[in-house]
């Protein structure tokens, strides 16, 4: 894997034409290719950096193996015994991004040795390459998958000291949306299916839900690099060709497109909302949704911050209010992992 996520890479090409673009991110030509080469701030490059594998423990104490499979898989694996599971989905509005790069290493490492529990992230099919449902088939895969490994956990010293029966979701953004995807399609099976792997919770992260017009915080909020008006109408048309109500309802679990929440099967809930998020308003309608159907729900709103800031290495270094709420995000995660 390069550097960069750079899939389909031919930005120099001359015969080719732009036919659309998310400012920095992502720019798509005539014949179906796509260059996801960062032409954003270059200070901002090692963000989106790959970061390798490596057997020895880092500062986190944490070892990093990538699991080549269906899907690929990364494991942050702290020292330790009996120790819980996530199951991550990263970010990007299903079209851009990488379960390896730095963005995620330096919060998933931290946080795999903060609680301390083994973190598998998940490599995602990309949009538009791969619309969805793809990326909620690789998702599901890959609990699938986990469910294989604790079947012959003994044969492989590297998964002896996990706890199968204490697997948790979490997912940034749009792997917000995959993390309720995948909690209500594991719900449809039986415990005795899933056994000896026990889902005991899920933990959106400024989930990415939208409808099909324009909420009061999406019109009045402060845009942020991480997540502007652009970006999430580009993504959602490059994802699936819709928004909210207007498409499929990956983007609205809420909606009336979607399933009935109150015929789902769901584990405990941790809500993450951003108080600055341009969509901080469908979260809470989000959470609302879910109480009226009786699901349990906690909710944990980050003050002052906006989309994803934890995951900005740069802010979390140089601004104490990020470095603070990005504690208080990882201490709640533990005590909710610890008893959800």
């Amino acid at each position: 894997m390069t550097t960069i996520d750079t899939k389909n890479l031919n930005s120099t090409s001359t015969d080719k034409t732009v036919i659309d673009e998310v400012s920095g991110w992502l720019r798509l030509f005539d014949d179906g290719t796509v260059d996801r080469t960062w032409t954003g701030p270059p200070e901002a490059l090692f963000l989106m950096s790959s970061i390798p594998p490596s057997p020895t423990p880092n500062a986190d104490n944490v070892t990093v193996h990538d699991l080549p499979g269906k899907p690929n898989l990364r494991l942050y694996l702290p020292a330790g015994t009996l120790l819980p599971i996530l199951l991550h989905f990263h970010g990007g509005g299903f079209c851009i991004s990488h379960n390896s790069w730095y963005m995620y290493h330096q919060f998933y490492s931290r946080l795999a040795g903060a609680i301390p529990a083994a973190i598998f992230s998940v490599e995602l099919s990309l949009a538009p390459e791969h619309r969805l449902p793809a990326q909620i088939y690789d998702s599901f895969s890959a609990l699938l998958r986990l469910r294989l490994i604790s079947k012959n956990q003994n044969s492989d010293p590297l998964f002896s000291s996990l706890d199968f029966s204490r697997v948790l979701l979490i997912g940034d953004s749009s792997g917000g949306n995959l993390v309720h995807e995948v909690a209500a399609l594991a719900g449809n099976e039986t415990d005795e299916f899933w056994s000896p792997v026990k889902l005991a919770g899920a933990i959106p992260i400024h989930p990415g839900f939208v409808r099909a017009t324009r909420s009061k915080s999406e019109l009045e909020m402060k845009q942020d690099p991480f997540l502007t008006l652009d970006m999430l109408d580009k993504f959602l048309a490059l994802g699936f060709a819709g928004r909210g109500n207007q498409g499929p309802p990956y983007t609205c679990p809420m909606g009336t497109a979607a399933p009935a929440m109150e015929n789902l099967r769901l584990p405990p809930f941790m809500v993450c909302v951003a108080d600055k998020d341009l969509i901080r308003d469908t979260n809470y309608e989000y959470c609302e949704a879910m109480k009226k159907a009786g699901k349990k729900v906690k909710e944990l709103v980050s003050e002052g911050m906006s989309h994803s800031f934890y995951l900005n290495k740069m802010a979390v270094d140089s601004d104490p209010v990020t470095a603070q709420r990005t504690k208080e995000l990882i201490h709640a995660i533990k005590d909710f992992v610890s008893c959800p």
